[in-house]
């Protein structure tokens, strides 16, 4: 099936300022992350806190420390985002994706050499 011009652009054109802060929203605010190794591990979580400017930017704070850098962002059918967080030793990278209104993640600890799936709900 062949797509014109028009189709192609209609398809592909840039959302708004005001129609990707209102596709985001549902990322934006308080999350407790979930950090139990396994489901049946004791429970152990920390807060994270998501603002997501209308550029795509993330700021916040993720395990007690503010987002360094982070974007997000939309495609198949998902609203994801990634950032950078540091201890003050070495940086984690963090990415996570919208399913089901929770978040579903991983960080990797660049310095510590893991990568850590985790889940967040409000």
């Amino acid at each position: 099936m062949k797509i014109g011009l028009l189709g192609l652009a209609l398809i592909s054109a840039p959302l708004t300022a005001e129609e990707f802060v209102a596709q985001t929203a549902p990322m934006a605010g308080h999350w407790m992350v979930d950090l139990r190794p396994s489901a049946d591990s004791p429970p152990y979580s920390k807060p994270m806190d998501i603002s997501i400017a209308a550029d795509g930017r993330v700021t916040g704070s993720f395990y007690n420390s503010d987002i360094i850098a982070g974007r997000a962002g939309r495609g198949r059918g998902r609203l994801c985002l990634a950032f950078r967080t540091s201890d003050g030793q070495g940086l984690y990278h963090s990415s996570a994706c919208l399913i089901d209104g929770k978040m579903v993640g991983q960080t990797w600890a660049e310095d510590r050499n893991f990568i850590f799936p985790w889940t967040a709900e409000r």
